[in-house]
């Protein structure tokens, strides 16, 4: 069983949802939990408020911050610097937004305890309830063509490669070289990517998707060519020799 549990959080602009975020982390979840780690990534709302005030609920909880934006994927390195360097057995990346459920993070968790993954990824199309989750019927052709083209490419067979519901065991984090990857959206990609390069043990379990009020960050055509970019770079051999 892992036992120094960090949940670590990417945050921009989140004062009205990380809250809620929090208030649905179950019990069973806070007992395994050695530390929650948000980053406000230069947020211009009362993110840094809204922290302040769940530091008096969550002991465990440590804010950091950048004073400008700085993309999703710096973000993301922050946040697993600070977990390797704290000496973190395993991480799971818990966004700020709600669309992943923390309820869920106990199936994340247990691949670990298993010694079954190095990397584990919560997967809405594991299922099949993307499209009755709310997931726009532009968006769930998009996830399975730019899967079919992924798996063909990396030589896997993962149901989808775009959710960030990402958890990672120490193994991974001090075997990729994830400073060298990208700063924005696609961040997550990589480290599957790099996951295969190296290669760690991948796996994937199922989690609702759920669109709701939550605001989203993500320019999915931007994302889009960010994933062909990323394929085309495996293909020519950018990631075998970081």
């Amino acid at each position: 069983m892992v036992r120094s549990v960090f949940v670590l959080t990417p945050a921009y602009n989140a004062a009205l949802t990380l809250p809620k975020v929090f208030g649905r982390i179950p019990p069973a979840v806070r007992e395994r939990v050695a530390r929650y780690v948000v980053v406000n990534d230069g947020s211009t709302d009362d993110t840094d408020g809204a922290l302040g005030r769940l530091a008096r609920e969550w002991p465990q909880l440590v804010a950091l911050r950048h004073p400008v934006n700085r993309g999703y994927g710096a973000t993301e390195k922050t946040l697993l610097d600070y977990a390797v360097a704290e000496g973190s057995d395993a991480a799971v990346l818990l966004h700020a937004d709600g669309q992943y459920s923390p309820e869920r993070m106990l199936d994340l968790i247990a691949l670990f305890d298993r010694d079954e993954a190095d990397i584990v990824q919560g997967s809405r199309m594991a299922g099949d309830g993307a499209l009755r989750g709310g997931m726009p019927l532009y968006k769930f052709v998009a996830n399975k063509s730019l899967t079919w083209m992924a798996n063909l490419a990396f030589g896997l067979r993962l149901s989808e490669y775009y959710s960030g519901y990402m958890a990672y065991n120490r193994r991974a984090l001090t075997t990729i070289p994830y400073g060298k990857l990208g700063d924005s959206f696609h961040f997550d990609l990589e480290m599957l990517v790099m996951g295969r390069v190296k290669g760690l043990r991948i796996r994937q379990v199922p989690i609702p998707t759920i669109y709701a009020d939550e605001v989203s960050h993500l320019n999915p055509i931007r994302y889009g060519f960010d994933v062909l970019g990323v394929i085309a770079g495996y293909r020519r051999g950018r990631y075998h020799r970081l």
